[in-house]
């Protein structure tokens, strides 16, 4: 009987080289878009390939394939001169964008209500619990942990379709959510616990009621916020 070929057999094995390329484009690409997230680069910041290889310290080529991943997920524009620049959302984009996370971010907490949860998600809400009682996290430690829930919520819901669609709307929305809004830390906190409480008793309803109050309780902060701006 003929033997099945393994799935690698005949697909080359990158070398040595073609890995480290491949790692810092990657590396180069989160960096990037960390630097338009926390506002380094500003919303109609010219993105120059010499300047910013230089300001990386890497070549023009990871700054080049980084740049491009941004642009397929809507960070940045291609401008009529060509050169790339931070795509500036309006609060229009930021509603639809929310209304969308909303919908998805809602079936993937009724699902994960389905599961009962997880350890991990047991161990982040002693976490959050602690944050509840008086420690008071780094801007970057609160923010860190808040993204780390919704990937547990959302890879709970057992699609992976799912939680990368949720993922990509919340690499967009953090670029109005400036972990800024001090007013949203205790009611946020109490907020994930009630979500992490219904996922925890199969609670299905009571998980989605949860998440869809949790995000309309951050879309109503952040308007309020940019109205005081504007």
């Amino acid at each position: 009987m003929r033997q099945l070929k393994s799935r690698n057999e005949g697909i080359p094995a990158l070398t040595a080289d073609q890995a480290s390329i491949s790692t810092l484009g990657h590396s180069t690409y989160e960096r990037l878009r960390d630097m338009i997230l926390n506002g380094e680069l500003p919303a109609g910041a010219s993105l120059q390939e010499k300047k910013l290889a230089e300001r990386l310290g890497v070549s023009r080529t990871p700054v080049r394939e980084a740049t491009m991943r941004l642009m397929m997920e809507g960070l940045v524009l291609r401008t009529a001169g060509l050169t790339p620049v931070v795509r500036r959302l309006s609060t229009d984009d930021f509603i639809e964008i929310l209304h969308v996370r909303r919908l998805l971010e809602v079936e993937a907490a009724g699902r994960a209500a389905e599961t009962g949860g997880s350890a991990e998600l047991r161990a982040i809400a002693a976490r959050i619990a602690e944050f509840r009682d008086g420690y008071e996290p780094t801007p970057e430690e609160h923010v860190a942990v808040d993204d780390r829930l919704h990937q547990i919520i959302a890879g709970l819901a057992g699609s992976r379709l799912l939680a990368e669609m949720i993922d990509d709307l919340r690499k967009k929305t953090k670029i109005f959510d400036m972990g800024r809004l001090p007013e949203r830390f205790e009611p946020g906190v109490h907020e994930h616990l009630e979500i992490i409480d219904a996922v925890l008793a199969r609670d299905v309803t009571r998980a989605q009621d949860a998440m869809r109050a949790h995000i309309d309780n951050v879309r109503s902060s952040v308007m309020n916020h940019l109205r005081r701006l504007f």
